[in-house]
C-alpha cells in the first residue's frame, strides 16, 4: 500500500511520501536508543512539563489537525475536533497522575521480615524504545493514548502509522519536538507494513503495541514472541448492545445510533450487534431504523454531516461483501444496504440495519467496519447473554437495563473487557481499556496502561538503606 493522503470524499490522491530506506530507519533507531539513555533519568515533573506543553500546542492546533484527519480518513469534522480535544485531555491527565501511579510500592512489612530483609520496595522502571503500530480510524487518539503514558513512564516511542494518514503521523512527531522533548523521544517511521518485522526484531526495540486488525495483531505477536518481547494488542470488536424491557428507550435508541455510526461506523468499540428483548424489540427497532434512515450522509467537512465516507475503496468493498452475503442468506435489510444516491464519487455507504441474522452469515462472526447494524430478537436475559458472547471478539459491551440483578448478571457473565450500563462505550484516560478473546490482550489507559511498558523491579535491602 503506498504511503499517501488519498481523500476518501473524492478519491483524489493529494500527496505521496517515500518510504524510509534501511539507512534512514537505522538512524532513527540509533536516535531512539540514545534518547532513552538520557530521557529515562528525567524527573516526573520535567516529563509532565513537556507533556503539558504538547497538550497546549495541540489545543492551539486543534482546528488545523482536525481538517488534516478529515481529509486523510473522512471522519466528520466535528468528530475530528472532538478527537483532538480528547487527546489534550489525556495528555493533561497523565501529566497530572503518572508520578502517583508509578510511585514505589511497599510490600507488607511481614513479608519483608519473612524474607529476611530490612527494607523492600517495588519500583516501576522504563523499558526502552517501544514500537507502536497504529491504525487510521482514530489517527490522533490511538497514538496519543500510547504516547502519553509511554513518555511519562520514561520510555521513548517509534510510530509506524497507517499508510493512509502520513500527514497526521508526521504532525505527531513534530508536536512532541515543538513541545521540547529531547530529540529521538518520539519519532514517526514512514514505512510500509513489510518493514515492521525487521524493526521489531531489532534488539534496540524492547516492546511493541498494536491497534488494528486481527491478522496484523497475530503477525506482530508471533514476531515479538519469537524474540521474547512484550506486546499489547487491541484488535477488532463486534460489541453487543443489549436492550432489556426496563430500558429507557428514549435514551437507548439515539445512543444506539451514535454508538453504531460514530466515526462513520469505523470504530472497534462501536456497538455492532443490537440484542433486544422481545418485549421492546418492535418499538426499539422501529425507532432505531427511523433514526438510522434520517442520518445526514455527505461531505465530512460540512458541519451538518453525521456520516462521511469510509476510509478506503477496499473498506467499502469489504463492507458490501458482508451485507451482500447476509442478504443472500436471508437477512432482512430494514434500511440502507448500498451506496447512497447522489454520491457519484467518494467511498460512501448508507447507514444500514439488518435483521434475521443467522450463524451461517459472515456478519454473525465478522466485524462490520462501517455504518451497518445487526439486530437480534431474544426472549430473556439468558438468551441475550448467550448471543452477546457468541462472537470471537470481546472488546466492550453495552447493556440497557435499570434492573440491578440484570446489571450484576451482565457484569459477571459478559465476555468483554468493558461493560457499560445505560450508556455507550467510550475510552477515558482514567479507565483501563482493552479486550479479551480475539480482541487482544493487555490494557491501555489508566494506571494499567501506564505500567504495561514498565519493569516492576523488586529492590530489597538486607540492612536499612541510609536515611531510611
Amino acid at each position: 500500500m503506498p504511503i499517501a493522503t488519498v481523500n476518501p470524499t473524492t478519491g483524489e490522491t493529494l500527496k505521496t511520501f517515500d518510504a524510509l530506506g534501511k539507512a534512514e530507519i537505522e538512524e532513527r533507531l540509533v536516535r531512539a536508543e540514545a534518547a532513552f539513555r538520557e530521557y529515562r533519568t528525567s524527573t516526573f515533573p520535567r516529563r509532565a512539563e513537556l507533556l503539558r506543553a504538547a497538550a497546549d500546542l495541540l489545543e492551539a492546533d486543534r482546528d488545523d489537525i482536525a481538517r488534516t484527519m478529515t481529509i486523510e480518513m473522512g471522519k466528520p469534522i466535528a468528530q475530528a475536533r472532538a478527537e483532538a480535544a480528547k487527546c489534550v485531555k489525556a495528555m493533561r491527565w497523565y501529566a497530572e497522575h503518572a508520578e502517583l501511579l508509578l510511585a514505589d510500592e511497599h510490600p507488607f512489612p511481614a513479608d519483608v521480615e519473612d524474607s529476611g530483609g530490612a527494607h523492600a520496595v517495588v519500583r516501576y522502571r522504563p523499558l526502552g524504545p517501544v514500537l507502536a503500530v497504529m491504525p487510521w480510524n482514530f489517527p490522533l487518539w490511538q497514538v496519543v493514548r500510547f504516547a502519553a503514558p509511554t513518555l511519562m513512564a520514561g520510555n521513548v516511542g517509534l510510530l509506524k502509522h497507517a499508510s493512509n494518514v502520513p500527514q497526521t503521523a508526521l504532525y505527531l512527531e513534530d508536536l512532541f519536538r515543538r513541545a521540547g522533548f529531547p530529540v529521538g523521544c518520539f519519532q514517526t517511521l514512514l514505512v510500509g507494513s513489510g518493514a515492521i518485522a525487521d524493526i521489531l526484531r531489532d534488539p534496540r526495540i524492547v516492546a511493541a503495541t498494536l491497534t488494528g486488525s486481527e491478522p496484523a495483531g497475530r503477525s506482530v505477536a508471533s514476531i515479538a514472541g519469537d524474540v521474547i518481547k512484550k506486546t499489547v494488542l487491541e484488535l477488532g470488536g463486534s460489541d453487543p448492545y443489549v436492550v432489556m424491557p426496563s430500558a429507557d428507550l428514549d435514551k437507548a435508541v439515539p445512543t444506539a445510533v451514535t454508538a453504531r455510526v460514530q466515526n462513520n461506523g469505523q470504530s472497534c468499540i462501536a456497538a455492532k450487534r443490537f440484542i433486544v428483548h422481545t418485549d421492546v424489540y418492535d418499538a426499539f427497532v422501529a425507532a432505531f431504523v427511523q433514526r438510522m434512515s434520517a442520518l445526514t450522509v455527505g461531505d465530512p467537512m460540512e458541519e451538518p454531516t453525521e456520516v462521511g465516507p469510509l476510509s478506503s475503496e477496499q473498506g467499502r468493498r469489504d463492507l458490501e461483501e458482508l451485507v451482500d452475503d447476509a442478504r443472500g442468506r436471508g437477512a432482512a435489510v430494514l434500511c440502507g444496504g448500498g451506496r447512497p444516491e447522489g454520491q457519484p464519487v467518494g467511498w460512501f455507504y448508507e447507514p444500514t440495519v439488518l435483521a434475521d441474522i443467522t450463524p451461517d452469515m459472515r456478519i454473525h462472526d465478522e466485524e462490520a467496519f462501517g455504518p451497518v447494524a445487526s439486530v437480534y430478537r431474544v426472549a430473556d436475559l439468558d438468551e441475550a447473554v448467550r448471543v452477546a458472547n457468541d462472537t470471537p471478539f470481546g472488546l466492550s459491551s453495552n447493556v440497557w437495563t435499570r434492573d440491578a440483578d440484570e446489571q450484576e448478571r451482565c457484569a459477571r457473565d459478559l465476555e468483554a473487557g468493558c461493560v457499560y450500563f445505560n450508556g455507550m462505550t467510550a475510552s477515558h484516560p482514567g479507565f483501563p481499556f482493552g479486550g479479551t478473546k480475539r480482541s487482544g490482550y493487555g490494557r491501555e489507559l489508566s494506571g494499567h496502561g501506564l505500567r504495561e511498558f514498565c519493569d516492576a523491579t523488586t529492590i530489597w535491602h538486607g540492612v536499612p538503606p541510609a536515611g531510611a
